[in-house]
Order: C-alpha cells, then sequence, then structure tokens
C-alpha cells in the first residue's frame, strides 16, 4: 500500500498539480488553514492517500461539502488542484535498471461518465438507457441525490463522474497503436526524473494529444508502480486471452526487474512484510470503498 503524498514528492513538482495532506481526526479549521496556505482554489479534487480503485475520490466545491467529507473520512487524505485538462489516458512505462532509456508498453485512454440530454429524459433515465451506466446507479444516487431528476437539453452534455476510472464508470480503450517516438521521448524524459522508477502507469490528463507529444500542457493525476495494471486489457473489444496474454508479458518485465535490482542491492519483499502489506489493503478498502 503506497501514500499518494510520498510518490508525488518524488515527482518533479511542475509536472502534478498543487496537492497538500490532510492527517484523519484534525479539527476542521486545521484543514481550512491547511487549504489555504496551499493555495489550492475551490473547486477541487479530495482523495484518500492511500487509495483503492477511485474509491472516495470526489469533487468538492465548497467548504461545506469540504466539512462533510473531513467528517466522515477516517482515513487520511489528500487535497489537490483540480487538473484543467479534458483528456486522460493511462500510459504504462518499462525501463531495465541497466538501461539509460525505457519504453512504453501500452496506453489506455478513458471516456468518462457523460450523458447527452435528449430535451425530455430526466438525468437517471439516461443513465438507465446506458447499461454501463445503469451499474453506476446507486453511487450516483448518493452522491447528487434528486439531481438526477434533472431534465437536460437537447444534445446538453453533463460530466457525472470527472475520473478516469473503470470501477467508477470510465470506459477503457486501447490506444497502444498512438505509441510514438515523440510520446516515447516525452514520457522516458520525465519518469527519468523519478528516483528508481522502473515500471508502472502514470494516469495524465492533457489539453490535446499534439501537446502532449510536444510534452506541454499535461498533468499527472496519479504514479503507480509494482502493483500497477496495464489497463489497456480493459478495452471491450479485447478477449480474456489478450488479457492474460499483456498481463503475463507486464508480470516478466517486473520480474526481470525485480531480479536485477536485487544484484543492485535493492532486497527482496519477505513473506512477513508482504501480509502486513495485505493487511493494510483490506483494512484501508473496508474504510473507503464505501465510502
Amino acid at each position: 500500500m503506497d501514500s499518494k503524498i510520498e510518490i508525488y514528492d518524488l515527482i518533479p513538482q511542475q509536472y502534478y498539480p498543487k496537492t497538500t495532506f490532510v492527517k484523519e481526526n484534525i479539527p476542521f479549521e486545521d484543514v481550512v488553514a491547511t487549504l489555504q496556505q496551499s493555495h489550492i482554489q475551490l473547486p477541487f479534487i479530495v482523495k484518500p492517500d492511500i487509495g483503492l480503485r477511485g474509491s472516495a475520490v470526489k469533487k468538492i466545491t465548497n467548504l461545506d461539502e469540504l466539512q462533510t467529507y473531513h467528517g466522515k473520512a477516517n482515513f487520511d487524505y489528500l487535497l489537490q488542484d483540480l487538473i484543467p485538462y479534458e483528456n486522460e489516458v493511462g500510459i504504462f512505462y518499462v525501463r531495465y535498471p541497466n538501461q539509460k532509456h525505457g519504453k512504453i508498453t501500452g496506453i489506455v485512454a478513458k471516456e468518462f461518465l457523460i450523458v447527452e440530454g435528449d430535451g425530455s429524459s430526466t438525468i437517471e433515465e439516461l443513465l438507465k438507457a446506458n447499461p454501463r451506466y445503469e451499474f453506476q446507479l446507486k453511487a450516483l444516487e448518493k452522491e447528487y441525490g434528486s439531481q438526477l431528476n434533472t431534465i437536460l437539453s437537447k444534445g446538453e452534455k453533463k460530466n457525472l463522474v470527472p475520473y478516469g476510472n473503470h470501477a467508477r464508470g470510465a470506459k477503457f480503450i486501447d490506444a497502444s497503436n498512438l505509441i510514438s517516438a515523440q510520446l516515447t521521448k516525452v514520457i522516458d524524459d520525465l519518469c527519468l526524473q523519478i528516483p528508481e522508477f522502473y515500471f508502472g502507469r502514470m494516469d495524465l490528463m492533457y489539453h490535446s494529444w499534439e501537446d502532449l507529444e510536444a510534452g506541454k500542457n499535461f498533468s499527472i493525476v496519479e504514479l503507480n508502480g509494482a502493483a500497477s495494471e496495464p489497463t489497456h486489457i480493459y478495452d471491450p473489444k479485447h478477449s480474456l486471452f489478450f488479457a492474460w496474454k499483456e498481463l503475463a508479458r507486464h508480470i516478466s518485465y517486473m520480474y526481470d526487474i525485480s531480479v536485477a535490482n536485487h544484484k543492485r542491492g535493492f532486497p527482496y519483499l519477505s513473506h512477513k512484510d508482504g501480509m502486513k502489506q495485505y493487511r493494510m489493503h483490506l483494512k484501508q478498502s473496508s474504510k473507503i470503498v464505501n465510502f
């Protein structure tokens, strides 16, 4: 289980939004003071410092919402600037410790849970018309309440879950065909600035693909290490066999990197430490999954 704030601290600051840490159970007045000192502006994102599949991630639009979140949160969490870009991808990166440069092994594009009005249907009715969206209805009712009775005008779009997470309703699309020499250089140059980062997926938001390939107007949402999945496998067009094959390929990368790092003096994770991590995972999951 990795602390997000500790991971952000490894990344050069220009590559991710302003982020600050909040300890659970501190007085709310201290949270407000922390927010003011950070210069993070409303609206912003709150999310657990140790997260799981987008659980307990929320957009905060006022201090009352923040106070409600803080009152419920029995975990440490982060306040984070809202990233101003509309598009999101996950890019998987691999580099062996003895190599000067790495490579991109997969890209997943993300379609957010967006409904488009027809001038007569409520948001709830629009959600029920899409089987994938309807699966999120219970969670959306909890978050939006009576707002789901709103009728959107024809062509009006509303992004109900502005987080590129599969478990929160985003659709994952394999965009590995977009791997290019230009993009590889941008990602490689970035990852080379992160100490001892050889394997993982970065989720980032960007303005346009041209800007991203030029290395501008993008921001890292999160950086995931050894627990990363090559999430392009979740594209509905792919078979289970394809997913197994890609998982095996990436596990092989991770194994080879682990062996190489062990030779460099890094110890393997012991069974005792592994079980400790597993128990932490179960404990944190119970806190945030049904938040």
